[in-house]
């Protein structure tokens, strides 16, 4: 066993008092940078950064960044819903361990949406409604998971959908579901 345990961190944002969402940094016993290509592979990372060593992805609905020594989870409930999601990664990343013998690593990230193309479908009111300054700032937390189609309020029914549809396309392309 690789993970052996962690220090649970939660707090809310304070980069914005209105979110109403919790963020959650586990602080890790272990250093677990010799897994993260492989988590990159079974998890199906979307971004993976070589130095320092981190994977980021998206799993049960959270955007998640594991680093040697820290993983931080966005946009969480409450302390049951971090409980739940830090000890399945820390299985995650101890199966991923102990079956790295066949797995092959990757060191690569995945490309994902753009930024620019989901903010061609939103409404560029700037309205806040969403909870964010602006909607070029929405588009960016879409692109990194931590909001979906369904957080515009002013989003024209057809343009929700097709947001939905061009981000599906990046989901399938992954061999894990969030």
């Amino acid at each position: 066993m690789l993970l052996k345990g962690y220090t649970k961190e939660i707090f809310r944002s304070k980069c914005d008092s209105r979110v109403q969402t919790l963020q959650c940094f586990a602080h890790l016993d272990d250093d677990i940078s010799d897994v993260l290509p492989y988590l990159n592979t079974v998890l199906g990372g979307f971004t993976y950064i070589k130095e320092p060593p981190a994977v980021t992805f998206k799993a049960h609905g959270k955007l998640t960044t594991v680093y040697a020594n820290k993983i931080a989870v966005n946009a969480i409930k409450d302390e049951t819903e971090a409980a739940k999601i830090l000890e399945w990664l820390k299985r995650e990343i101890n199966d991923a361990r102990e079956n790295r013998h066949a797995i092959k690593p990757s060191f690569k990230s995945v490309s994902g949406p753009t930024v620019f193309e989901i903010f061609k479908l939103l409404p560029k009111t700037n309205c806040r409604e969403c909870g964010l300054q602006t909607c070029l700032v929405f588009a960016t937390r879409v692109a990194e998971g931590a909001y979906g189609a369904e957080d515009c309020p002013l989003l024209a029914a057809e343009n929700r959908e097709r947001l939905r549809e061009y981000l599906d396309r990046f989901d399938e392309a992954k061999s894990y579901r969030g």
